[in-house]
Parts: structure tokens; sequence; C-alpha cells
């Protein structure tokens, strides 16, 4: 049941307020000044104040804003039988909800009261949704190579360079894209994403641009792009690398001009947004073949990040495999299951081609598949609860095989390695390096002295 606190020195509006408000099912307290208001709010905790404006000792203005510093979400209703539009636009600035003139209209009161109760369970619902969303995309880690990450993104987000993130495919791009945003000047501005390789070539720029009525067939309205949408906040590209050159040169005039016009439209829009971009390629690769314009990479590349892919930081497995059991647990209404020594052993050992993505999309199933509330080894695909290393037999076998010199069987199966590497990343040397955690030069080298050839 809601409490209403009602603040008159009027005995005979509060008796008829009380009167109303008890048959609609409100609990109703009283004080007959603002001194004993605020006394009673730092005892309490009202839904809503119903608070006039004309009384003994401090105003009912004075006493706004002073529950408003105690207290500034609390919703309050002001009352008043000589209200001035001067004085209603005071009261709202100061924060209430409403005002209300004297004589009350009950219909009025109870009206603006449910008005005001129905915005604040918006207002918590809304809060709610952020919470959970954020809880949703926080980065779980704390390996070296995620606490660096963690530590680059809180220098850098407060700044209003543009940022490029890299990485393989599951790695949690979208992740930095959002705490960049969350860590900046903008995180109570709208953060847009658009998946540039999902969208056909043909309405990626009615996309981002928005465009004009009639500008195509099909345009029955005129429409906002992603641009417009994320004035004063952040717009995340995600794979810029498959956005056509055409498309790549109207992103660059909007990031060195901060305007464009839409789709069969002339007229100049300006916009204040902050670009983070983030692709899956070797840019510097995608620019030798032409696929790519080096004048938008440098742009783009002010603040560049590096997401390790999962196989560069197995130590965080145990605690993405909690956080995700907890999710889908609770999201499932299911109870909190838990893995078992041996399956964690396999999910280690395991090389994660589609990192976190793929352990996120395992740990869904196995919550909804695995009939006990222990996940065990024999519950793993069997790609996973097999790869826990090779057997003796067969290690034995690859050892027989390599020359007796420790020098010469170590150059043997650096070579086979690093060309089995190679071939599984289609000769593309720094994302090999990448995966093999070795410098791009440092492989460079090994590749010259190894004399090894791409197939």
């Amino acid at each position: 049941m809601k409490s209403i606190l009602i603040v008159d020195d009027e005995k005979s509006i509060c008796q008829s307020l009380e009167g109303i408000l008890s048959d609609e099912g409100f609990n109703t307290a009283f004080a007959e000044s603002g001194e004993r208001c605020l006394e009673i709010i730092n005892e309490e905790d009202p839904d809503l104040i119903l608070l006039d404006i004309w009384m003994p000792g401090i105003d009912g203005l004075e006493t706004l804003k002073q529950i408003k510093n105690l207290r500034s979400h609390q919703l309050v209703i002001m009352m008043s039988g000589h209200g001035t539009i001067e004085t209603a636009v005071k009261a709202t600035r100061l924060g209430a909800f409403d005002f209300i003139e004297k004589p009350l209209s009950l219909e009025k009161v109870l009206l603006s009261i449910q008005n005001a109760l129905r915005v604040d369970q918006l207002v918590a619902e809304n809060t709610a949704l952020k919470e959970k969303i954020g809880r949703e995309y926080q980065m779980i880690g704390e390996s070296p190579v995620i606490n660096k990450l963690k530590e680059q993104i809180k220098l850098a987000a407060p700044s209003s360079g543009w940022a490029l993130i890299t990485g393989e495919n599951g790695t949690g791009k979208e992740l930095v894209a959002r705490a960049i945003h969350q860590q900046s000047t903008r995180a109570g501005k709208p953060f847009i994403e658009v998946n540039c390789a999902a969208i056909p070539e043909e309405l990626i720029e009615s996309e981002l641009f928005g465009h004009e009525k009639g500008a195509f067939t099909g345009a029955t309205a005129a429409r906002k792009g992603k641009f417009d949408l994320a004035n004063g906040g952040s717009l995340f590209l995600d794979e810029i690398g498959d956005m056509s050159l055409k498309t790549q040169a109207k992103i660059l005039r909007i990031l060195q001009e901060h305007k464009f016009e839409r789709v069969g439209g002339n007229k100049t829009i300006e916009v204040d947004v902050r670009v983070i971009a983030a692709t899956n390629k070797d840019l510097k690769e995608e620019i030798k073949v032409g696929n790519f314009r080096e004048d938008l990479f440098f742009r783009l590349n002010v603040l560049p990040f590096s997401v390790p892919p999962l196989r560069q930081r197995k130590e965080d497995i145990p605690r993405l495999c909690e956080h995700f059991l907890q999710y889908f647990c609770s999201k499932e209404s299911r109870e909190i299951k838990s893995i078992s020594d041996q399956a964690r052993d396999a999910l280690l050992a395991y090389n994660w081609p589609g990192n976190v993505r793929e352990l996120k999309n395992l740990i869904e199933r196995l919550v909804i598949m695995t009939p006990g509330n222990v996940i065990e080894r024999s519950d793993l695909p069997h790609e996973i609860h097999t790869t826990s290393g090779m057997g003796l037999k067969e290690t034995s076998k690859i050892v027989s095989d390599l020359p007796d010199s420790y020098r010469e069987a170590k150059e043997v199966f650096e070579r086979q390695f690093l060309i089995e590497k190679l071939k599984k990343n289609n000769w593309n040397v720094s994302r090999t390096a990448e995966e093999i955690g070795l410098e791009r030069s440092n492989l460079h080298r090994k590749i010259k002295a190894y004399e090894i050839e791409p197939e």
C-alpha cells in the first residue's frame, strides 16, 4: 500500500484529503509545517508528498528544496491557494512533479497522484532494466590481458577520441565498445549499434544517414538514420571492414565535418557523435588489397583496442562459466548448476575457436539439456571432453619420430607447428601471430629462417 505525507497547516484540507485518499487505498500521514515534514522524512520514506506552499515557518518552496537535497528521487506535488505561473515554474524547476491550485479538485488531486506514481514506477523499471543490461554486458575476467584492456578503456573512455576495436569473432568487441561508452561523458546519451555486415549494400546508406520521403521505392516517409539517433552519444559500427568503399568515403566525411545529408535530400544535418568501430579483419591487409580506405583507418585508429581470444586468457574460463551459469539458470528458472572438476579441466584444455561466444552458447545448452545439477565431463560435446590432451601412446609416437638432438627436434616441431597455424589462418601472418602469442615481426623472422613458403 502506497503512503502519502500531507503537509499543510489547514486541518480541514488534511481531513478532506485523508478521507478521499484512504478510500482509494493509500496510507496517510500529516505534518503541519515544513520543519515537521523534514523530521518525518528523516525517519520514514513516503511514496509521495502533497506539500502546501504557504505555511508558517519555512514555506513550501524552501521545504521542497531541502527535501530534494535529502532525497532527490522523492515525489512531491505542490498545492497553493495563491498560485501564480511564476511560482509554479519555480516549483517545477526545484523538482516538483506537479502544481495544484486551491480550492482542491479531488479528482484532479487523484489524477495527479496516479500520474506521479505511474512515472515513478516507470523510472524504477527503467533503472532496473539498465542495471540488468549492465550486468549482461559487463567484462568478466581478471587475467593479465583483460586487466590491461580494462585499464586502457579506463584511460581512453573519458576522451572524445574515436576508437577502433580489433579481435576475432566472439571475443567481446561489443562489450569493449559499451564499456568505452559507459565510462565516457556521453554515458547518459544513446549508444546505437550498426552491424555493417548484416545490412545489404543498397540499404546501408539509408540505415546510417536516413532518407527523405520518395528517395527510393518503398520510402513512403522520411526516416532518421543511425547518426541522427546517436546524436550526443556513441555510434558503434561493428564489422566496419565489410563496409563498401563508397560508404567508407561518406563515413570519412562525417568524421571530418560532423555533417551529412540524408539519402534523397539536400539539407545538411550536423551531429555530435563519437564513432567506435570494430572488425575481425586485418585492416592493414585490407588496405593493401584495396578493400579499405587508408585515410579512414587512420581517422578511426586514434584509440586502438585489441581484444584477446579466449585461448590467451584461459584463467578466466572458470569465472566466465560461473557467470553464464548464474545468468542462464536464472533466465530459465532452473536451480543453479555447477561444473565438476573433470568437466572444468576439459573446458580449460579446449582451444575455443569461437571464443567467449562459443563458451556462452555452450553453457546455455548445458543449463537446458543437462538433467542433473552437476555438469559432468560426459555432458560436454565430444570435441571438448576428448580434448584434455593426447593419450600417452599418441604422444610417444610423435616423440619417437623426432630427431634425437633436442635442438633439431625443437626446430622440426616449431617449423611444422608454424606451418599448421599459418594454414589454419589462410597464411595471414598477423592473425597467426596473434593466435600463437608472437610478435608479428618475430613470426616473420621465423618464417624466413625456416624457409616456409605459402602453399
